[in-house]
């Protein structure tokens, strides 16, 4: 009896040291792949990122791929690169993890895109074109949401699942150096945690700071805000309510009254100093009932779409120095135009408005979805415009400012 259990404690012990061996071999296998994981990313983004902080993200991970493709692959000197990096959990199998994205200002490229083009669209419509139009497609803006200041906004934007760092070249810069740089840090997954929003905030920082001093930017960035980055609200709300970034809105209703305008808003808390403002309205599914009522038959069937994948929307946006100078729009069949300081006009489905701030250049925008313009008219286009801008420069102590002709405001 006593031989049977020193036997079996003999055995145990063996094979408590081979599992113990096992282990050892799986974790010094898990730190190798780790690391070459952590080097691949770093190649693939232009040493721009740390391959320990992409691979912190989403709780963790021991192992992760990067494309081999050269447009998935970041050259820092380059107007527009980007890095993709997927998760690997398990063999055989990858999910989107994360991109890093450089953007250049350029004379030729837009940096911030204005009009009706479908990328610009900021309601996720895929379950009212494929439902009976019961669903509410304006009640969150699930595709596009307003970007809020990072701190003052000096340092760059933010949303749930991103932050663009953007970095001013200012005296002292290469002569090739462009006006602006822009780096973005995108988590490519859902339900992203505040621990990962604070990462990509850090991530974005760091590379913005090595990518300028590798194409001669000479810009100070600002440090990150202290405390933790708040979730950025996608839910509208009603528009007689709004305030920061919309209040001037609720002022134009109370003035004009409801008629067919918007009755949602999205807004952004308002920097003095935030180079980019932008507000978002649209308009509800009873909102577009009662317009509706008072439309022939032509215009009631784009009141119809605007219930299913065609929603009503308008978005005001303003950029101040160097971002005035980047904003452009899709022209079909052409490059994309950027539109010149201190012009004003209409195109696109956008009319835009020029002022002198602080001494420096700044562009107002109007951006409407497609057929919501007509839908308005002319003379309601044309007066939101004006309150729009009028606000914006009158908070901002802007002078000399030009609207677009009265005839950029027909609506065929």
């Amino acid at each position: 009896m006593r031989s049977g259990l020193i036997g079996l404690w003999r055995w145990t012990a063996w094979g408590g040291i081979g599992l113990s061996l096992y282990a050892g071999w799986l974790t010094a296998d898990d730190i190798r792949d780790r690391a070459s994981s952590e080097r691949d990313i770093s190649a693939a983004c232009d040493g721009l990122v740390s391959g320990a902080a992409v691979m912190d993200l989403q709780g963790g991970m021991v192992r992760a791929e990067v494309s081999d493709y050269d447009e998935y692959r970041i050259d820092a000197s380059e107007l527009h690169s980007s890095c993709i990096v997927y998760k690997v959990p398990g063999s055989g199998r990858t999910k989107s993890l994360f991109t890093l994205v450089v953007r250049h200002s350029d004379a030729s490229q837009p940096l911030n895109w204005i009009g009706d083009d479908s990328g610009l669209e900021p309601f996720d419509d895929s379950a009212g074109s494929e439902g009976s139009g019961d669903s509410d497609v304006t009640a969150v803006a699930d595709r596009r949401p307003e970007a809020w200041p990072v701190g003052d906004g000096t340092l760059g934007r933010y949303g749930n699942w991103y932050t663009t760092v953007r970095a001013e070249c200012g005296a002292g810069s290469r002569a090739t150096a462009p006006k602006l740089l822009n780096v973005t840090a995108r988590a490519d997954y859902d339900d992203v945690s505040a621990a990962d929003r604070d990462r990509l905030a850090r991530i974005a920082r760091s590379a913005a700071e090595k990518a300028a001093d590798r194409i001669g930017c000479k810009s100070r960035l600002a440090a990150l805000p202290s405390e933790q980055l708040a979730s950025v609200p996608t839910a509208l709300r009603p528009a007689k309510t709004a305030d920061g970034s919309c209040r001037w809105f609720a002022g134009h209703l109370t003035r004009q009254g409801q008629d067919r305008l918007p009755d949602r808003v999205l807004e952004v808390p308002v920097r003095k100093a935030n180079p980019l403002e932008g507000c978002l309205l649209a308009v509800s599914p009873d909102q577009v009932d009662r317009i509706a009522d008072g439309l022939d038959d032509h215009d009631r069937d784009y009141a119809r779409t605007a219930l299913t994948h065609s929603p009503w929307w308008l978005r005001t946006a303003s950029y101040f120095g160097p971002e005035a100078g980047t904003v452009g729009y899709e022209v079909i069949g052409a490059e994309d135009a950027i539109i010149k300081a201190g012009t004003a006009g209409h195109a696109s489905g956008a009319w835009w408005a020029s002022s002198v701030c602080d001494g420096k250049p700044a562009l107002h925008t109007l951006s409407s979805s497609y057929t919501y313009d007509g839908i308005l008219g002319s003379q309601r286009m044309k007066s939101l415009f004006h309150a729009y801008v009028d606000d914006i420069t009158k908070r901002r102590g802007c002078t000399d400012v030009t609207y677009p002709d009265a005839k950029e405001f027909h609506i065929p």
